[in-house]
């Protein structure tokens, strides 16, 4: 056991990308039994998922403890040294990341078993293919393997969004897939426009290299980083590159879009390490690049989302609104530069994923218990558990506005006191706006969904099962132990905002005690001329 733990140790930072990877090759060669195959299969592709995705937690949690005490775990692949060898770098973030990945996951895993997974072929396949492409954006430490893990997580999501089939689902399913296809173009002209300049395109590198850009390459530089900008925007739902995210996971069925309530999240890790921490106040004259554009942005981003939660016409749409609304939150501390702004982000963004992903769980929980009507927000029969689901949307939704003793309060309260200079008054102004517009909207839901009920219409018939509410439970009891143990995570993540900014300890963890002094330098053409410096 002792060799075995070892070996474990050792290899602990491939691990949530290789484990999904496996789970999902296994579950493909024994198939599932979807499509009337056999209720044995399908079984035994429930139990592989949802150990795998046990598994998968487990390892989370041993990978941010080990990251707690501020060491890199640097993983090279076939040993080759960066930054030509594709390097696997956790750090706190980075752990934290996985760690959420993996807390949203197994609930997940558990409620589509309940029978989701049985509307359509090789349903888990798909999520942990997905887990392999969320897991490996969030450990990767380069910037090509970046879009790599992005393009893994995109394609594994556009069949997701459509399992089960449906018009609805293919109506919004095509121009997801379009959109995200242009983006990804524009990735790949972004990095190249970041390694003509810099030529490299290893993270911790890069941290190191943007600051000594020649001057005749700086317009360059800073295009690609713009261009960037707008393809992580688009993923995290930044304004004006939003409107596709609503409807998209409206249409989604209700596990695959509490799965997504991650992706957003990517987009988000993506504009801090590259925005925040390579574009940085030592990235010379392209420090902080998009500090004029994504505090704006940001605030105009969660304005826009609150107004729409308010005319939503679903409980689903309405999710989507306040997922753009929580998001905006994130981006706008982001855009405040600072560790402490940083830190009450990760954590909002932890809270605020939990409580997406519930929300999403709970919609359908209680439209199949509103008859014809479903989850459109006008009267119906009435639920046949009022008493348990309103409970729980009442929790959720005191979060999502920012009611004490929760966390989503306590991210909120912590990102208006990193705030200071000209940002406060709008900030702060913003932030409590968007607040109370979310108090509106969900107002609004609760009483239409629970209270208006009108004499004569039939509701759900029964209750929903067990599995299905223990895992929409194990989402909002994982909210409430974020508030319960805040003082610790809120170190951890203070931790996390300060390893962020040191950017020579990554380097020396990446590429060498020397900063990289042993390693072979990157290729570029002006090199091969003698005209490279």
């Amino acid at each position: 056991m002792s060799a075995l733990a070892t070996l474990v140790q050792q290899h602990l930072a491939v691990l949530p990308v290789l484990l999904p990877l496996f789970t999902a090759a296994v579950l493909l060669a024994l198939g599932d039994g979807a499509g009337g195959h056999g209720q044995p299969a399908l079984t035994r592709a429930r139990t592989v998922s949802i150990v795998s995705a046990g598994i998968g937690l487990l390892a989370a949690i041993q990978l941010a403890l080990d990251a707690g005490d501020g060491t890199w775990r640097v993983y090279r692949l076939g040993d080759w040294a960066a930054p030509f060898g594709i390097v696997l770098s956790v750090d706190r973030l980075s752990a934290l990341m996985v760690l959420l990945t993996a807390a949203i996951a197994l609930p997940v895993a558990v409620y589509a078993s309940g029978g989701w997974d049985a509307h359509g072929r090789h349903f888990h396949a798909l999520l942990h293919f997905q887990l392999m492409g969320l897991n490996g954006a969030f450990v990767t430490g380069d910037l090509f393997n970046l879009f790599v893990f992005f393009e893994v997580l995109l394609i594994a999501s556009y069949v997701l969004l459509v399992h089960a089939q449906g018009r609805e689902r293919f109506r919004f399913g095509v121009p997801y897939v379009v959109l995200n296809l242009a983006a990804s173009a524009l990735f790949l002209v972004g990095v190249s426009l970041v390694y003509a300049a810099t030529g490299t395109l290893n993270l911790a590198h890069l941290a190191l290299r943007v600051g000594q850009v020649p001057a005749a390459d700086t317009a360059l530089l800073q295009a690609g980083g713009m261009l960037l900008l707008v393809v992580f925007g688009f993923k995290a739902a930044l304004l004006p590159l939003h409107l596709w995210l609503p409807g998209t996971y409206a249409a989604a069925c209700a596990p695959v879009a509490a799965l997504f309530a991650l992706m957003t999240k990517v987009g988000v890790y993506a504009i801090l390490r590259v925005h925040g921490v390579i574009f940085g106040d030592s990235a010379g004259a392209s420090a902080q690049l998009v500090a004029g554009w994504l505090l704006p942005l940001a605030l105009a981003s969660s304005v826009v989302a609150a107004l729409g939660a308010l005319a939503a016409g679903t409980l689903p749409r309405l999710v989507g609104w306040l997922n753009i609304a929580s998001v905006g939150i994130i981006l706008a501390a982001l855009g405040l530069f600072t560790p402490g702004a940083w830190s009450a982000a990760m954590y909002y963004t932890i809270n605020s994923t939990l409580v997406i992903a519930a929300l999403f769980l709970l919609s359908e929980l209680v439209g199949a218990q509103r008859g014809e009507v479903g989850e459109r927000l006008e009267p119906a029969g009435p639920v046949a558990q009022p008493a348990l689901l309103g409970t729980m949307l009442l929790l959720l939704a005191a979060s999502v506005i920012g009611l004490p003793p929760l966390p989503g309060f306590l991210g909120k309260l912590m990102i208006l006191q990193s705030v200071g200079g000209d940002a406060t008054p709008w900030v702060w102004g913003i932030v409590l706006l968007v607040g109370f517009f979310s108090l509106v909207g969900l107002a609004r839901a609760g009483s239409l969904l629970f209270w208006a009920v009108e004499p004569g219409r039939s509701g759900g018939a029964s209750g929903a099962s067990p599995r299905l509410l223990a895992a929409t439970l194990a989402l909002i009891a994982m909210m409430v132990a974020l508030a319960a143990w805040a003082g610790p995570m809120k170190r951890y993540t203070d931790a996390a905002a300060r390893q962020l900014q040191d950017r020579e300890g990554a380097a020396r963890a990446v590429l060498g005690p020397a900063l990289g002094a042993g390693t072979v330098r990157p290729y570029r053409a002006q090199d091969a001329l003698g005209a490279g410096k």
